[in-house]
């Protein structure tokens, strides 16, 4: 049997202090435990942080934590029968962040300081050191900046930084190191290097820390060197004034400028040079100016030997030409450096004379014919019509010229001028003017005023023109005519045009507009006569109508109206009232629409056929008819009919009976009461009654399958 000792944990151990010196960790010193083979500090915030470092000894550190932030420590000794209890807390704060320095020099005597304020920071520490000396300045500032002056030139300085909190601890640091800019170069020289092609050597003396240096010329050429003590600018050009300085550089910036030096060139000659002919006969030599040039000679010289020359400070020479010559000119400069080198030879020939006898004639609506005599030295002729809006050119070597889809209705300015393939075309040609024919107008509306008249309407946009409208139909031809924007034609009904309208002016007659179909509404029918069917029923009907495909005939009166559709000519119409006045309408309409209205004269409904019509029979075998009946003076008449006798009686103005006498009795008779129409004729549609007439009693018996 084996027994085995198993090791117990080791004692707690003791926190002597806990300190920080960087802004990220604290640093813990504990004693030792006999037996322990490691430790284990935990540190924690009232946030929540929580974390445990494992070190071997003590002192111990804590790293990962935040700047100026308030830790509990405890430290557990460790082996391998396990940890121990924590030991008592202490308290500890992690010092202030450093702040990020940010460093400059601006001038080789100045390096400036900034930073961004450190939170919780009262007071902030600058250390400035010049490297190769044990020379110490020391600052203190609660700014964010700091800037150090009287430094040397080219000269390297460490600057190390820190931040103190309120209780006066002394936070993490930073060091940065600047180097203040080069002084200004020295002895600056400039002058020409000797070689192939003109260089420009500028010198200078070396100075304390530059890196390089840069010369500069006024004229944006510049050369570099970061060993020697001299540079090249190359290669130079003719008429450059160049002022020339030095700069030394270094990581921290360049230095001032060195004191400017001059160095003018001789002149170039000019780049540009021609010539012009501003009016016949005159001529001048023009060329573009050269800086640095003290003056010019211009040297013209004629193609028969002729030579002249101009001295001049400015840039044009005036010379007399004449047509048909050749000119060559060539121009020169001079400063006091020299002459410039021979420059270009440019060459004019004069141009050709206007052409005589122009004429310009229309010989379409919208095309000028131009034609004129060939002049000397012409080789092309541009012939140009203008009328203020627009150009049309024309180019031709024959003496003729038509410009064809001119606007219409426009005053042209036409200008033929010679070319020659040296000089170009004669500017000073006169114009001549011409008028196109005028536009064709547009039709803008056809309004059928009546039956029988019509009214055009177009787009005039010619200047003091006539108009003319055509209206072509079978088998007439209307026309009207008028200087304003319409006019009127008489037309027939039911027909159909072709409306077309042209202008007239003093230039000539346009081209007709386009056509614009016309129907005139169909014709009224000469006749229409209406006929009462029944009580509330009538027939119309009326005689044929040209251009008429359908028909809408009305009765209407304030009692009411009717209406009826058709394509035939005739229409029954009902719903109409006994005994009233109706007015009589009548509308024609075509196969595309197209409507005359018509009117007719009145119709009056018969009077209402009487109602309750009864018999009662009288003394001495007289039986009298009685009925009700409209309102109004009405004629009627009361027709009994039997197997053996008729009977007839008649009432006037208005009377509600009649009366028959020595009538039959025994019988059975069909008895009708009718109106009289205002023509005295009786009304067929009223209807039918049977009454049987007993020859016994005094009252009449009951009718019988009244009709």
């Amino acid at each position: 049997m084996f027994l085995y000792c198993v090791p117990s944990a080791p004692e707690v151990p003791l926190i002597y202090q806990a300190y920080s010196k960087h802004s990220d960790s604290i640093t813990v010193e504990f004693g030792v435990v006999s037996g322990a083979t490691s430790y284990i500090i935990r540190a924690e915030n009232e946030d929540g942080f929580f974390s445990e470092s494992p070190v071997n000894t003590s002192p111990g550190t804590v790293v990962g934590l935040l700047p100026y932030t308030q830790y509990t420590l405890s430290v557990m000794s460790v082996n391998t029968g396990g940890r121990s209890q924590p030991s008592l807390t202490v308290n500890a704060r992690t010092v202030l962040v450093a702040p990020d320095l940010i460093s400059s020099s601006p001038s080789s005597d100045i390096i400036v300081i900034e930073w961004n304020p450190v939170d919780h920071a009262v007071l902030y520490s600058l250390v400035m050191t010049m490297e190769g000396s044990d020379t110490r300045v020391r600052l203190n500032t609660s700014e964010t900046n700091m800037t150090f002056t009287d430094l040397q030139p080219g000269t390297t300085y460490s600057i190390k930084g820190n931040a103190w909190d309120p209780d006066g601890n002394q936070g993490d640091y930073i060091i940065v190191y600047q180097i203040t800019r080069p002084t200004v170069p020295g002895d600056v020289q400039v002058q020409l290097a000797p070689g192939r092609s003109f260089d420009l050597a500028v010198y200078w003396q070396v100075v304390r820390g530059a890196d390089a240096y840069t010369a500069v010329s006024s004229t944006g050429q510049n050369c570099s060197s970061s060993l020697g003590t001299y540079c090249i600018i190359s290669p130079l050009s003719c008429s450059q004034n160049h002022t020339i300085t030095v700069t030394a550089q270094n990581e921290a910036g360049p230095s001032e400028p060195s004191a400017p030096q001059d160095l003018l060139t001789f002149p170039c000659p000019p780049e540009l040079v021609w010539i012009e002919e501003p009016t016949i006969g005159n001529c001048s030599v023009t060329w573009s100016e050269v800086q640095w040039v003290d003056y010019y000679i211009a040297y013209v010289k004629r193609d028969d030997g002729l030579e002249e020359n101009c001295n001049t400070t400015g840039t044009t020479c005036y010379f007399q030409c004449i047509c048909g010559y050749t000119y060559l000119s060539t121009v020169f400069a001079y400063n006091l450096a020299g002459t410039s080198p021979p420059g270009q030879i440019v060459n004019y020939t004069t141009i050709p004379c206007c052409p005589n006898n122009l004429s310009v004639s229309l010989i379409s609506t919208e095309t000028l014919e131009i034609s004129w005599s060939s002049v000397r030295g012409a080789e092309l002729y541009e012939t140009i019509a203008a009328d203020g809006s627009e150009w049309i050119h024309c180019n031709d070597t024959a003496p003729v010229c038509a410009l064809s889809d001119l606007t219409c209705d426009s005053l042209y300015s036409v200008v033929v001028r010679p070319c020659s393939e040296t000089q170009g075309c004669n500017n000073t040609c006169s114009a001549h003017t011409r008028r196109t024919a005028p536009c064709a107008p547009v039709i803008l509306n056809v309004t059928q005023v009546n039956s029988s008249m019509v009214e055009v309407f177009w787009m005039a946009t010619n200047t003091e023109a006539n108009y003319t409208v055509i209206a072509m139909g079978l088998p007439h031809l209307l026309t009207c005519s008028s200087s304003g924007t319409s006019c009127y034609i008489s037309v027939s009904c039911g027909s159909t045009y072709d409306v077309s309208t042209y202008a007239t002016t003093t230039a000539g007659q346009s081209l007709p507009s386009y056509s614009i179909p016309l129907e005139t509404g169909p014709c009224c029918p000469e006749t229409l006569s209406v006929e009462q069917v029944t009580q509330s029923m009538t027939n119309i009907t009326w005689s044929a109508a040209t251009g008429a495909g359908s028909y809408v005939t009305s009765l209407t009166s304030p009692r009411g109206h009717a209406r009826c559709h058709t394509m035939d000519k005739h229409c029954l119409l009902g719903c109409i009232t006994c005994g009233t006045s109706y007015n009589v309408s009548l509308e024609a309409f075509s196969i595309t629409g197209h409507k005359s209205e018509c009117s007719y004269h009145g119709f009056s409904a018969s009077a209402c056929c009487p109602s309750s019509v009864r018999l009662y029979r009288m003394d001495n075998n007289t039986l009298r008819v009685y009925w009700r009946s409209s309102p109004g003076l009405y004629n009627y008449t009361a027709d009994l009919h039997g197997t053996r006798s008729n009977y007839t009686c008649s009432a006037t103005n208005g009377a509600h009976g009649c009366d028959i006498s020595e009538i039959l009795c025994g019988e059975v008779y069909t008895v009708v009461v009718a109106p009289l129409t205002q023509e005295g004729s009786k009304v067929t549609y009223c209807p039918r009654r049977h009454y049987s007439v007993s020859c016994s009693g005094n009252t009449v018996g009951m009718g019988v399958n009244p009709t």
